[in-house]
């Protein structure tokens, strides 16, 4: 393209001098490409039967009062809709899902199952050698359809009014004392309707768990 622009505006370079000046120039930067995802076959969206048999995970986005972005890492536990961490930072790469994961093995134990979307974090090689190790399943909702991880995304929209549109944070400390603030009362104190109008913690107290 570029020879044959130049070819129109009167130079009469040839190929290789075109192609040796691009170079030169360091134009020949490669295009990043979107990633082309596998087909993933539809979930049917369940409660198991209890818990630690499927966690839903996902990240939410807001900003600090200063303009600076902040993401959140929420999983949730299927059964019971327990929010089981709540994670906030300005950046949350695959290894920070795997640390927190880490950190939940040591005081819960791990799920059988692992819902996510197609985000880069849940697709990385990192991730998926994680689960392997750990023999956990790894799926992957369709893209575009969120409603197959309906559970979290209702979790979200609860964080979504009940917090970030409540609050303004100046830090991210802020964000963080808010949040389990929000996530301690949201599983002790907080009636679920399709949960008979419990709380997700008095489900695991009937189970003695």
């Amino acid at each position: 393209m570029c020879y044959h622009r130049l070819r129109m505006k009167g130079f009469n370079w040839n190929h290789k001098r075109v192609y040796r000046m691009y170079c030169q120039m360091q134009l020949n930067i490669r295009r990043r490409a979107s990633k082309r995802l596998p087909a993933r076959v539809k979930q049917m969206l369940y409660r198991p039967e209890s818990a630690n048999k499927v966690w839903s995970i996902d990240f939410m986005s807001d900003s600090l009062w200063d303009g600076r972005k902040f993401r959140l890492l929420n999983i949730i536990d299927d059964y019971n809709r327990e929010v089981l961490s709540i994670e906030d930072d300005t950046s949350l790469p695959a290894m920070r899902v795997i640390r927190t994961l880490e950190r939940l093995k040591e005081t819960r134990g791990l799920p059988e199952m692992l819902r996510a979307d197609n985000g880069p974090e849940f697709i990385s090689f990192r991730l998926d050698a994680w689960r392997r190790h750990n023999n956990v399943q790894l799926i992957f909702i369709q893209p575009g359809k969120p409603m197959q991880n309906a559970y979290v995304e209702r979790c979200n929209r609860s964080i979504r009014e009940d917090l970030l549109n409540v609050y303004l944070f100046k830090t991210l400390a802020e964000v963080n004392r808010k949040a389990q603030e929000w996530r301690i009362d949201f599983n002790e104190n907080r009636p679920h309707k399709a949960l008979g109008y419990q709380s997700p913690r008095s489900i695991l107290n009937d189970q003695n768990y």
